[in-house]
């Protein structure tokens, strides 16, 4: 499931700030907690799609556009499949949230956000944060 959130309505692989790095940390840091909350296993960083939703991320920012779908019709799964992971889950995206607590809650708050991050059939993760407006990139795989 594919869903889609806005502000008011470890990441494996460097980010594009310095920053990113603990707020990604963080995210994942917050997922497993939730998942822990609701009997799920943890969630464990994967390269691949960290690389794929990092990627995701600072193309929503560079081309000023907020969707799974890129303006050239790639999906979430086909950036997860072209990154080299073999089995795409969900992705959650989110804008304006300016830390990792705030965009959690954002999610943790909607509905299909929070059936993605609390799917136990999930295994790994992948997260992207580009603070050039902050938008935010939670890949899944099976």
């Amino acid at each position: 499931m594919a869903v889609l959130i806005a502000a008011g309505s470890a990441a494996t692989l460097a980010p594009t700030a310095v920053a990113g790095t603990a707020e990604q940390s963080r995210v994942v840091e917050l997922v497993n907690q939730a998942r822990a909350k609701a009997g799920c296993g943890a969630v464990t960083t994967d390269a691949r799609l960290t690389n794929a939703a990092q990627k995701h991320s600072a193309d929503m920012a560079n081309r000023s556009y907020f969707d799974h779908t890129s303006p050239n019709g790639v999906t979430f799964a086909k950036r997860i499949t072209d990154a080299g992971y073999p089995s795409p889950g969900a992705e959650n995206i989110a804008m304006g949230q300016t830390s990792a607590d705030q965009v959690m809650d954002a999610w943790m708050k909607s509905a299909g956000h929070k059936a993605n991050i609390l799917n136990c059939s999930l295994k790994t993760i992948g997260v992207g944060v580009e603070p050039n407006g902050w938008y935010w990139t939670q890949d899944f795989g099976r």
